[in-house]
């Protein structure tokens, strides 16, 4: 049975809410955003006496955000006590660890510019990064880390925004779109034919008292298409969200396609390279037995760090997509301690 984390946070937890411009969405969602934020009992400390701290920004995978992080679970440790703990141990160093809600209706976040879901890249670097620089004694360093998702939007925003952030770490993100995507388009399209098609089938899971399991694999793949290939909107489309596909024969449509392999990090990689080279830590890991076959990108993307000369840590190790918190233990520890 796995240990579950009884210790109390002891720390400051403090809640506060960011409303934004850039968060402007056709899907209707809020942008106005609760922030969370939590501190170490040595973290304030070192405030008191004059001290500054890093930063650690949270990205949440799909399905998520950072309240979920903070909130109590069965055998499980939060990402507060998590800090906490390793900051005790004095295997990672205290920082400001920052949980902000980024869950949109599709059911997550890539963390890039869409009219659809919101530009939260520039959300990050332009509302972000500067409320919390307004509200806190950080030392100018700034960390981004998440899994999946999370993992995915770290990295990008690195090569994306190379002036503003200082460490990544990357938890089995979406890298290797041909080997994670393309298999799974056909069933994607079988499941929302039954609804009429895309536009039809996000209509409806927008008004569904309930979600089915097929749903969630689905409407993933419509928040890819959001994110990474938004149209303008139509009346009878009137989110623009268009699979890179012929709806009926399900051949791949090469001009859309194009679009999406835009933002696979492993085609970005060849022109942003630079900017990870000034990253002070590029930690990036995958399980080797990852359900969406993470691990064939990621392994990729570090021969072409190596080839590129960009400074990394990358550590396969023994595990699948689930179950991967633990990862986080490093991950922390290593940023902190580059950042302070």
């Amino acid at each position: 049975m796995p240990k579950h984390a009884f210790s109390p946070v002891r720390g400051q937890l403090e809640r506060w809410v960011l409303d934004s411009p850039h968060l402007k969405n056709r899907l209707g969602d809020p942008t106005e955003r609760e922030i969370l934020t939590h501190i170490s009992p040595e973290g304030i400390e070192k405030i008191q006496n004059g001290g500054t701290l890093p930063v650690l920004i949270y990205l949440a995978p799909f399905t998520s955000s950072g309240h979920a992080r903070a909130g109590w679970k069965a055998f499980a440790e939060t990402l507060p006590q998590r800090h906490e703990r390793l900051v005790t141990s004095g295997e990672m160093s205290p920082a400001i660890l920052v949980m902000p809600d980024t869950f949109t209706s599709l059911g997550g976040n890539q963390f890039v510019d869409s009219p659809i879901l919101g530009d939260w890249s520039t959300w990050l670097s332009e509302a972000l990064r500067p409320a919390i620089v307004s509200r806190y004694a950080t030392n100018g360093n700034f960390g981004l880390v998440g899994k999946s998702s999370g993992g995915y939007g770290a990295l990008m925003n690195a090569m994306l925004q190379p002036t503003v952030w200082d460490a990544v770490a990357c938890h089995s993100g979406d890298v290797g779109f041909e080997t994670m995507f393309l298999p799974t388009f056909a069933e994607t399209l079988t499941h929302v034919h039954r609804y009429g098609g895309v536009a039809q089938y996000v209509e409806h899971i927008r008004n569904a008292p309930s979600l089915s399991g097929p749903d969630f694999h689905s409407l993933m793949i419509c928040a890819m298409a959001a994110s990474y290939d938004p149209r303008d909107p139509t009346q009878e489309n009137p989110l623009g969200i268009v699979l890179p596909l012929n709806e009926q024969t399900a051949v791949l449509d090469d001009k859309a396609w194009a679009q999406w392999m835009d933002f696979d990090p492993l085609t970005l990689v060849e022109s942003k390279y630079e900017a990870l080279r000034e990253l002070k830590c590029l930690f990036i890991d995958c399980g080797a037995r990852d359900q969406y076959h993470i691990q064939y990108g990621s392994r990729q993307i570090v021969e072409r760090f190596t080839a590129l000369n960009v400074p990394h840590t990358w550590e396969e190790f023994d595990g699948t997509h689930s179950g991967i918190d633990f990862r986080l233990d490093y991950s922390f520890a290593r940023l902190s301690k580059d950042l302070s």
